[in-house]
């Protein structure tokens, strides 16, 4: 390069001076405050220009920098002995022995699909995926988390089907199978959807990436499609509330070529497998800035980059645009100076373009060159390391102290058990998910040992008898009426899903989506979230190794209910101890461990009978739930157990009707309790499963949970066609499992075409 020094050389008509950003404020436009575009100023010395204004505008982003939840993720526990990689890179890993680690990790991709639902969810697959294979691994599984309002709204319909639609054309066009994930549908994610994207791979430990730029001269190399207009400010428009003018930002969502992705994934595994490597990231949020900026302030290094030598797909293109556009399908190598050849051989192999961009350089400068000008010289520490952290405090809101005294249980004691099951497994929340995952290739590969529908989805690895356990869980609505206890619930919850699948649960990743930080009551939910979830994730030896912070999830100034939302992976030590939640055979013992207490707040049969939340949530105890875990997973790999499932939204009741779907096999239930009928049957208590045994092994389990220290209760067998229930003596359930199935599964089918049910 030969660059003119003169900053300004290539400011277009259409792109403001650094005087006319100044005088008119145009930073405000592109999500700076006026103290942090002083702080740019004394940066570089001088007024920025629109293109150094962008990058910075991007790096400094919610989406990118976490500056307002960055001092609270540092509270998150991030190590432990099989940690290999924790946050910081594309995804997290952990050692699973054999020299192979699990890589995953879960982002948020909420805002585009809320203007754009089949592209911002495909897209929001497409990130993911490269994520995880940006580190070496090879992805096995997709997972989702979805968050809508009610299905009786056409527009919230319209987002449904075109989300789920396009997480399934990018999952199925790219061959990864999507095992698993949650829906739940609220009033609050009316007008802003939670499209949240988990993907899990696995590599030998050698492969191990990261996304660092390091060597001085060694070639920035740029690979996949070309750059173009759309996703500018992607970065920035993730980090503000929707508004009425949300629909004109269809520009900032990308639009996905699943099949170029195929072409990238595998290109980058064969590069990882000959070892041409030194570095490479993803080119996602804020695109070419925030991929090359963070390898080079990761490796302590400078970059040039020379943006006329950047694949584009559109004429015209300015600095600006080149560097802040969001373009998928994108990836950043640096490789050892003279290795250039090889890596053009592989990527013309997989038809792939590939473009030496810039130069690894020394002095932590970050420049850009354009058309033989230098149009942005950035000390790069100041774009990584030196973005604003924001040190904000919460406050408790005023319906928290509201709820305190309120006892819902009272509100809900006396109704029909028969009724008021049939209404919960009618609500889309607790309903079938069938027409989502029906969507889904879930056996693409040929290793889904465990499909959608159970607590847990399992996949097995190839040439080990080894498995990795998956689940996505959440409950905004115990975050609401108490976010720490809510919090720690989350976590919990997922652990107790892998469990009951048969692994110990290892490490997890999490999305916390939440409104305006700005807000101080919604701050006090983050916060408290955050401290359940460590504390949570410390006591049952779960590390956070990666994920993302979602804020600003806001549709005219109203917030969605907080929703953090955990990814936990498991490992299942030989494939025999793979469990699922489904009754297997007639006279099996059905027991319930753990306690039931009276806790209803926040509960699906609340808010199904009510329509809405109130009182607290139910309280966990993580010594308890530790020991609850620790002694299942014991029973299950001594082969004591024939199903396993954990009790969680809709309570004892439901969780009888969902093990009894699987195969059509009833139970014969008759407990004693001094609880209310409707209070035990549906209370949401924590710290509990329900498993059925056979008959043999009725008295090994008694003895072991007595030896624990852990409620054991039986309460009943394994039968035909019927579910039958007696409290106290008193017959309340008397139900065909079909009946119930057919009202379970068709929920969501006839929510979703209402003109059916007319």
């Amino acid at each position: 390069m030969q660059p003119n020094q003169n900053q300004n050389a290539t400011q277009t008509l259409a792109e403001p001076t650094p005087e006319v950003i100044r005088d008119r404020e145009l930073f405000r436009e592109v999500g700076l405050t006026e103290e942090e575009y002083e702080q740019v100023q004394a940066h570089l010395g001088h007024l920025p220009n629109w293109t150094e204004l962008g990058i910075y505008s991007v790096m400094w982003s919610e989406h990118c920098s976490y500056k307002n939840s960055k001092p609270l993720l540092k509270r998150f526990p991030v190590d432990g002995p099989r940690v290999l990689q924790g946050p910081g890179e594309g995804a997290g890993a952990i050692d699973i022995g054999d020299g192979q680690a699990v890589v995953f990790k879960i982002e948020s991709h909420n805002h585009p699909s809320a203007v754009e639902p089949f592209q911002g969810a495909a897209t929001g697959v497409g990130g993911i995926i490269r994520d995880v294979f940006s580190m070496g691994a090879r992805p096995v599984a997709l997972l989702n988390s979805l968050r809508f309002g009610p299905l009786t709204s056409p527009r919230v319909r319209y987002l449904f089907e075109q989300a789920v639609a396009g997480i399934a054309h990018y999952g199925n066009v790219v061959g990864i199978p999507t095992v698993g994930g949650e829906v739940e549908f609220d009033p609050t994610y009316e007008g802003n959807p939670l499209v949240n994207a988990m993907c899990v791979g696995v590599l030998n430990h050698e492969d191990l990436q990261k996304g660092v730029a390091k060597g001085i001269g060694n070639p920035v190399i740029y690979v996949g499609s070309s750059t173009g207009r759309d996703g500018i400010h992607g970065a920035t428009f993730a980090s503000e509330e929707l508004s009425d003018e949300s629909e004109e930002k269809r520009p900032s969502v990308q639009a996905g070529d699943p099949f170029m992705e195929k072409l990238l994934l595998e290109a980058c595994l064969e590069l990882v497998e000959k070892g041409i490597l030194l570095g490479i990231q993803d080119m996602g949020a804020a695109g070419l800035t925030c991929s090359s900026a963070e390898m080079a302030a990761k490796g302590e290094t400078g970059m040039d980059l020379d943006l006329d030598a950047v694949p584009q797909r559109e004429t015209g293109m300015t600095p600006y645009e080149i560097m802040l556009s969001e373009s998928q399908e994108r990836m950043l190598l640096v490789v050892a100076e003279g290795r250039e050849g090889e890596v053009k051989e592989v990527l013309d192999k997989w038809e792939l373009q590939s473009a030496v961009i810039g130069r690894v350089t020394e002095g932590g400068r970050y420049r850009i060159f354009h058309e033989g000008n230098k149009v942005a010289d950035i000390p790069v520490s100041t774009l990584v390391d030196d973005a604003p952290v924001l040190h904000r405090k919460g406050s408790e809101p005023d319906y928290y102290r509201r709820f305190a005294d309120m006892k819902p249980e009272a509100d809900l004691a006396g109704l029909d058990v028969a009724e008021a099951l049939q209404k919960v497994l009618s609500s889309p929340t607790m309903a079938s998910k069938r027409w989502v995952y029906q969507q889904y290739d879930h056996t693409v590969r040929t290793s889904t040992a465990v499909r959608p529908g159970s607590d847990a989805a399992v996949v097995v690895l190839d040439g080990l008898d080894k498995a990795l356990a998956m689940a996505t869980d959440g409950n905004a609505r115990y975050v609401y009426l108490d976010p720490q206890q809510g919090g720690a619930i989350a976590v919990a919850e997922a652990a107790r899903n892998v469990v009951c699948s048969g692994a110990k649960p290892l490490a997890i990743t999490d999305c916390l989506n939440f409104g305006s930080p700005e807000k101080p009551e919604v701050f006090w939910q983050l916060e408290g979230a955050v401290d359940g979830m460590s504390e949570a994730c410390r006591v049952l030896e779960t590390p956070v190794v990666g994920g993302n912070v979602s804020l600003y999830n806001e549709t005219k100034g109203a917030p969605i209910h907080p929703t953090p939302v955990v990814g936990m992976v498991g490992l299942v030590e030989s494939r025999k101890h793979i469990t699922t939640q489904d009754f297997k055979q007639e006279g099996d013992v059905i027991f319930l461990l753990g306690e039931t207490h009276s806790e209803l707040g926040g509960s699906e049969l609340q808010r199904q009978v009510t329509g809405t939340v109130s009182g607290r949530p139910p309280q966990l105890e993580l010594a308890v739930e530790k020991t609850l875990y620790e002694a299942v997973l014991s029973l299950i790999r001594e082969g004591r157990v024939s199903s396993a499932h954990d009790l969680s939204s809709g309570g004892l009741a439901v969780a009888l009707a969902e093990s009894a779907f699987g195969r059509g096999l009833g139970a014969d239930v008759q407990v004693e309790t001094d609880l209310d009928p409707v209070t035990f049957l549906f209370s949401e208590s924590q710290s509990r499963v329900l498993l059925s045994v056979p008959e043999k092994e009725a008295k090994a389990v008694t003895e072991a949970a007595g030896e624990q220290g852990l409620p054991c209760y039986k309460l009943g067998r394994v039968t035909g066609g019927r579910l039958t229930v007696q409290v106290n003596g008193n017959e309340l359930l008397d139900a065909g499992v079909t009946d119930l199935q057919t009202i379970w599964e068709g929920a969501i089918p006839c929510a979703m075409n209402p003109s059916s049910t007319n």
